[in-house]
């Protein structure tokens, strides 16, 4: 090869291999000029390069201006139990279910699964795989018809995003063009999380966790091969895979994919053989409807959150919705039902239903009779008892008298239009007597029960503004809820927590309704009430009530941790013949318990404090109860018949009649049908004869002149 050589000294140079050229003037070569060749390539390269840039500064810019879709789309609203699980899911405004999601609440398999199916370099790629585009044109062109796509998990997401076509290349083209902008915006997993939201799964269903709760009524967290398998494959053609319309398309499909994973060593072949025999889905099931009516309501109380945490028990809710149900088809068809489960302790409701079927139009089972104003009947007079045994006017073992009385023309009476005379304070709720409750509500005065009403956190609904005596036969308006609050406060000692629904309200005291002592003695005499048959005595402290006319059956308890209230009737208030809370609500609330827990709790022991003594033993204001101004009466010490009492009927048949007097100065005379009988009688318990058959009139008289009356039919 020709070339100069150039010396160290001098400028002269030398040309080796051929004959020196001619020389220029000035003793040059003419043809020399030194790096011409190399500068005009240098130039080359760099109007190459300054091109590429300025195609590549274009191209950018390009990107970086392209207007991407909406990303922050609509996802349902949902309200989910203290577990996260899924008690209701709203629809967004067009119609379709898509729940918000996360690659973590995916199973780990299925995300394997689609990338390794659809895109196996999405996490290297910047968008678009010109690996995959390359080998689509390839096939293509070989079998003359598309075989594979060449879209990227990128390029899918930027379709689902504008709702795009795949089909034409200017639909493709952008397609790139937005799968590369968002790969600039976004982390990988951020779209992939869009792709999740957003991919089609038939229907109306839109995202994964859409998909699985509609084809397999569950959450995507734990997929089954098959299923993971058919939820690859439904999104590429979403309407003509359903398995419940296409059952062949989709088996064809999802065996594609369980075929491509047992290939590529995802599947063992053991895995892919029962994924394939695995039956497909023949419907899409309903979106769960727990706690309906709470859930609508609490949605419209926080508008505008997508995700509401309850402290409900999905499982206890579902079975609770399923009891009631159950009793109200066996009542008859218009009958509804509503029920509260709640720990006394932290104020949790654990279940709320507020009807049989929120969609069971005869029923009306859309209205929420949890929250709808009823007359509580008998459900008040645990309050009034623990309040009279808190102020200190009565004891369990206090004697008081039922007979009748007439309280300025309101005379009340029995259910049972009967007079039992001297029972105990125990004797009287355990019975549910009206009287001796009235006398109660008379000495605490309407207003001071209606104030612990309120203090238990109850709203009620008093008609006429004043409170009277009936308030405590259920002559008022109140919902189960605050029926549940006001027992809830008893059940706690005697001030519980407020009730709550929402997971992140903090627990609020409510205020304190009776000591703890009193509340106790509610709950020792509430124990002994007969249970329904198969129930065992003695583990719940209840009491029923039905409210006058047969229109509301009531059934409210609690052991050592709980709280459960009942309510049954018809939803428009029409009266129900033969309804009775002990008969129709009852059952329901000892089988309630048994559905919340496979134990129940044991009722606490009593206070230290408490007074456990006979009626004998008590203090003598304790002994039998009196107004606070009986003192000041000119009856005070009077002689009382206690037996029998007044309004009695006794089958003798010829025997003799036996009399128990407390009070009065001996000696005494007694009188039947105006005549004496016994003179001179100074025992408090005697015989005589009988007066025989029908009704008659016995008259006690003391050494004082004070006499007592009853009446009463033998026969």
């Amino acid at each position: 090869m020709k070339r100069w050589l150039t010396k160290a000294k001098g400028s002269a140079r030398t040309w080796v291999g051929a004959k020196r050229p001619p020389m220029e003037r000035g003793g040059r070569c003419p043809a020399y000029r030194p790096g011409r060749k190399w500068k005009r390539s240098a130039l080359a390269l760099a109007v190459l390069i300054a091109v590429t840039f300025a195609i590549c500064r274009a191209f950018d810019v390009w990107i970086d201006r392209t207007d991407l879709p909406l990303t922050l789309t609509e996802t349902s609203t949902e309200v989910l139990d203290r577990n996260g699980k899924l008690l209701r899911a709203y629809p967004v405004g067009n119609g379709l279910w898509r729940l918000a999601v996360q690659p973590a609440d995916v199973d780990p398999r299925f995300l394997q699964m689609l990338l390794r199916y659809e895109d196996k370099r999405f996490r290297s790629h910047a968008g678009v795989d010109p690996i995959a585009l390359l080998r689509a044109a390839g096939q293509a062109l070989w079998h003359g018809r598309a075989v594979s796509g060449g879209s990227t998990l990128t390029m899918q997401v930027a379709r689902l995003l504008e709702d795009g076509t795949t089909g034409r290349w200017a639909g493709k083209l952008r397609q790139m063009r937005v799968a590369l902008a968002l790969e600039r915006r976004f982390s990988k997993e951020e779209i992939l999380t869009l792709y999740l939201t957003h991919a089609p799964y038939g229907g109306a269903a839109e995202g994964i966790r859409a998909a699985a709760y509609s084809w397999f009524g569950k959450e995507p967290r734990r997929l089954t091969p098959a299923e993971a398998a058919l939820l690859v494959a439904l999104p590429q053609s979403p309407e003509r895979r359903r398995p419940d319309r296409f059952p062949q398309a989709a088996n064809e499909s999802r065996n594609r994919v369980l075929a491509r994973m047992l290939r590529q060593g995802l599947l063992s072949e053991e895995q892919a053989e029962a994924a394939r025999r695995t039956p497909l889905p023949h419907r899409m099931a309903a979106f769960p409807r727990l706690a309906p009516h709470l859930a609508d309501r609490v949605t419209a109380q926080h508008p505008g959150k997508r995700q509401l945490q309850l402290t409900l028990d999905g499982a206890v809710q579902s079975r609770m919705q399923q009891l009631l149900a159950g009793a109200a088809r066996r009542t008859g068809p218009h009958l509804s039902a509503a029920l509260i489960a709640a720990d006394h302790q932290t104020g949790e409701v654990l279940a709320m239903v507020g009807s049989p079927g929120y969609s069971n139009a005869e029923r009306r089972g859309f209205v929420d009779m949890t929250q709808a104003i009823r007359s509580p009947g008998s459900t008040l007079k645990p309050l009034i008892y623990g309040l009279a045994f808190d102020q200190g006017l009565a004891h369990p073992e206090t004697l008081i008298h039922d007979g009748p009385v007439n309280f300025a023309g309101y005379a009340p009476q029995n259910f049972d239009g009967e007079f039992r005379g001297d029972i105990t304070m125990r004797e009287a709720l355990q019975l549910s007597l009206n009287i001796p409750v009235v006398k109660l509500t008379q000495e605490l005065g309407p207003a001071r029960v209606m104030a612990s009403l309120r203090a238990s956190g109850a709203s009620p609904d008093l008609p006429g503004g004043a409170p009277g005596l009936a308030l405590s036969l259920g002559g008022l308006g109140i919902n189960l809820q605050d029926m549940v609050q006001l027992y809830a406060g008893l059940a706690a000692g005697g001030q519980g927590p407020e009730l709550r629904m929402i997971q992140a309200e903090a627990p609020a005291p409510a205020g304190r309704l009776t000591s703890a002592e009193a509340a106790w003695q509610v709950a020792d005499v509430l124990r002994g009430l007969p249970v329904p048959s198969g129930a065992r005595a003695g583990t719940i402290a209840y009491k029923t009530g039905t409210s006058y006319g047969h229109r509301d059956a009531w059934a409210i308890g609690w052991d050592g941790r709980h709280v459960i209230g009942v309510w049954m009737g018809r939803a428009d208030g029409t009266p129900v013949p033969g309804i009775f809370g002990g008969d129709l609500a009852a059952p329901v609330l000892f089988e309630a318990f048994g559905r919340l827990k496979p134990a129940l709790d044991p009722l606490p022991p009593p206070p230290p404090a408490t007074l456990i003594v006979s009626s004998a033993e008590l203090p003598p204001p304790l002994q039998r109860f009196r107004p606070r101004d009986a003192a000041f009466s000119d009856t005070a010490g009077a002689p009382e018949l206690i037996f029998p009492p007044d309004g009695a009927r006794l089958a003798l048949a010829g025997a003799a009649l036996t009399l128990k007097l407390r009070g009065g100065t001996a000696p005494f005379l007694v009188m039947a049908n105006g005549l004496p009988v016994l003179i001179d009688q100074r025992r408090r318990e005697f015989s005589l004869p009988s007066p025989g058959p029908g009704f008659s009139s016995l008259v006690v008289v003391d050494g004082m002149g004070r006499s007592d009356r009853v009446n009463l039919r033998i026969d």
